[in-house]
């Protein structure tokens, strides 16, 4: 169960935010599946809120491309098929190539500095070599570095249409790295070289890496959703 958010919370964020929150952090972690249903009462008990903010959570994780309505029946977790993963995959790679050409651009050195820490990191859970947990550690971290890098590129109309896209792939990149342990290597190295292109400025280095970045991943999906499942 969640803690009841604190007064400094609610003095930055709505109630509506906090919950929205909660449930894509819920969403995105995997607590929540796609396809589930999400009861808003159900929810509203959970998080010890009255229906309403929850109501408000839902229409902006709609918005955001977390959760769908369907009519009479209620709200559920959305599922995306690999087909509109391939297309999305398609957006996303667009939108990130821009991410490296500005943030090679606009990026200032502690951008460099808290980017490359997480690369240290990322190195640390590959040096591991496929241990437990490794896909769980190294997911978080491979977020933040994204971010990092769309903050760096300093344009809110971009974070905005970028989030979205990154949203609606979230549950398969999290596939891709939990089924498949040699993919952090390689996904590791490929964020170093990344982030070496930033720091030099070199904008279409930066954008074509992260570019080919995009499509690899889209590629390496494709080849851990064609093995069977590891058992527990």
């Amino acid at each position: 169960m969640a803690v009841l958010p604190t007064i400094e919370l609610l003095q930055k964020h709505t109630l509506p935010t906090l919950v929205q929150r909660e449930i894509e952090r819920r969403i995105l972690a995997g607590e929540l599946a796609p396809g589930a249903k999400l009861v808003e009462a159900d929810i509203a008990a959970q998080l010890r809120v009255s229906r309403g903010p929850v109501r408000e959570a839902f229409r902006a994780l709609g918005q955001a491309g977390l959760v769908r309505t369907e009519k009479n029946r209620g709200v559920f977790v959305r599922q995306v098929s690999l087909e509109e993963a391939n297309e999305i995959y398609d957006v996303r790679a667009v939108l990130e190539g821009l991410v490296g050409k500005l943030a090679a651009r606009r990026i200032r050195p502690e951008q460099d500095d808290r980017i490359r820490a997480v690369v240290k990191k990322m190195h640390a859970v590959a040096r591991r070599g496929g241990q437990p947990g490794d896909a769980e550690a190294y997911y978080p971290l491979n977020v933040e570095f994204h971010d990092l890098l769309l903050e760096a590129a300093g344009n809110r109309a971009l974070a905005a249409n970028y989030r979205r896209i990154v949203n609606e792939l979230d549950l398969y990149r999290r596939a891709t790295i939990s089924r498949s342990a040699e993919n952090i290597a390689i996904s590791t190295r490929e964020h170093e070289a990344i982030v070496n292109a930033v720091a030099r400025r070199d904008e279409k280095l930066a954008e074509r890496l992260l570019n080919e970045h995009v499509v690899a991943s889209c590629e390496r999906l494709h080849r851990v959703l064609a093995k069977p499942a590891r058992a527990a």
